[in-house]
């Protein structure tokens, strides 16, 4: 089973606004990278689907470590989904999960591969960590340009 290290950021301009997605893949010495984004979204969103599209972009199943500086994403996946999925995608008040469908989207893509979650200080000098914030913002660009989800 191959072994990846990703790197994932989210961005977002007026948070909601004009949003981004990046992410770098790592296997060996080889380096892949994508981004894309929402002309109207919120930070939150894009956090998560970087994570998912760098997971759903996997071809094979993999054993997998994610670093993001989203501490929504990491603590969402790691341990706070567990209680969700108890309680019907409700929260412990009794309110609807938000971003839910981006939730169950992560949660099945993350399923076919042995992910493990890490989070890290956002523009502390991690270099994968800056690399995936630039392809973000990226995102952002390509989207006002553009005005398309991609």
């Amino acid at each position: 089973m191959k072994k990846f290290d990703i790197y994932t950021d989210g961005a977002c301009k007026k948070n909601p606004g004009p949003g981004g997605w990046g992410y770098v893949h790592i296997c060996g010495d080889t380096e892949n990278t994508l981004f894309g984004g929402d002309p109207q979204t919120t930070n939150n969103r894009m956090e998560l689907m970087a994570a998912i599209r760098a997971i759903e972009d996997l071809s094979d199943q993999a054993t997998v470590n994610v670093y993001t500086d989203s501490k929504y994403v990491c603590d969402g996946i790691s341990k706070w989904i567990h209680g969700w999925k108890k309680r019907d995608w409700r929260k412990a008040d009794g309110k609807p999960v938000l971003n839910e469908d981006l939730w169950r989207r992560l949660d099945q893509a993350r399923a076919k591969h042995e992910v493990q979650w890490h989070w890290v200080k956002a523009h502390a000098g991690n270099h994968y960590n800056e690399m995936a914030d630039q392809l973000a913002n990226l995102g952002v660009e390509k989207t006002l340009t553009e005005g398309v989800a991609s």
